[in-house]
């Protein structure tokens, strides 16, 4: 996708998402066998489960956002990399936003996260737990330079690389989002093991997070799933126009109006909210 539209389809879906959607209503998760319903960014979950809030190998930030729900795919697959994590460097993931219990449109700050099956993970891995009032207003840590090009010598270390690769060779993450100049680095360290960087995609912002996205589960008939990303590490061409400048005439999109959900969805509100 040229970047100029792909900046211009992100700056659009943000606007999309800063009214007050109905799913902020939903308290609880919808009961039933748990399915993911429709797109990414165009969905809802029922019978989700909420990440218990206390791990000894993660912490879940922003708990009073209420922003913790996904698939029981998503809750494990937590489960499983804080383990693996910890066990290869002794940290600690910290867990930002997943989704709201009936997942659905955010009001601010995501366009997907609304099929519970992303999540949103610092790229620190303190090794002493954070207090209360730190997870409440957490301090992200930005490791890219101001230009853009690189990420900052002095934050990155080889650890991030590490919990992105135990991310990414999980075989129900279908994709990870960073900043380019994080994939750069991730390119730079990979050495010869690279079957794994495929699924690392450059992506605005994400200066100090990776947004993990997992596939759709095979029992959810109503979800939609993402085409495969293409073949082949990502490292060449592709990674290299992230960090071109704009083309003249670039402007920006005006917002659109928000596609309509999944029928599922629809009746889910129309029962629950409306």
């Amino acid at each position: 996708m040229n970047k100029i539209l792909a900046g211009l389809l992100a700056l659009t879906a943000s606007v999309q998402v800063m009214a007050a959607t109905p799913w902020q209503k939903i308290e609880h998760p919808i009961s039933g066998s748990a399915q993911s319903v429709g797109g990414f960014s165009n969905g809802c979950i029922i019978g989700a489960h909420g990440l218990p809030l206390s791990d000894a190998h993660y912490q879940v930030m922003r708990t009073d956002q209420r922003r913790y729900f996904g698939h029981p795919d998503l809750v494990a697959f937590i489960q499983r990399l804080s383990q693996q994590a910890h066990q290869q460097t002794g940290g600690t993931l910290l867990i930002g936003d997943m989704g709201m219990p009936a997942g659905g449109r955010f009001s601010s700050g995501h366009a997907s996260h609304q099929t519970g099956l992303d999540v949103d993970i610092f790229l620190q891995l303190p090794k002493k737990r954070w207090t209360s009032a730190q997870l409440l207003r957490p301090q992200a840590i930005d490791l890219v330079a101001a230009n853009g090009k690189g990420v900052v010598p002095s934050q990155w270390k080889p650890e991030i690389g590490t919990l992105i690769k135990l991310a990414a060779q999980d075989p129900d993450v279908t994709r990870i989002f960073v900043n380019p100049a994080i994939k750069q680095q991730l390119c730079l360290d990979a050495g010869t093991d690279r079957d794994w960087l495929h699924k690392v995609r450059p992506w605005f912002a994400h200066r100090a997070h990776m947004h993990v996205r997992l596939r759709c589960p095979a029992n959810s008939l109503e979800c939609e799933e993402q085409a495969e990303p293409p073949a082949g590490d990502g490292c060449g061409a592709e990674l290299k126009s992230w960090f071109a400048p704009p083309k003249p005439g670039s402007s920006v999109a005006k917002p659109t109006t928000p596609p309509p959900l999944p029928a599922s969805c629809q009746a889910l509100l129309d029962e629950h909210v409306l």
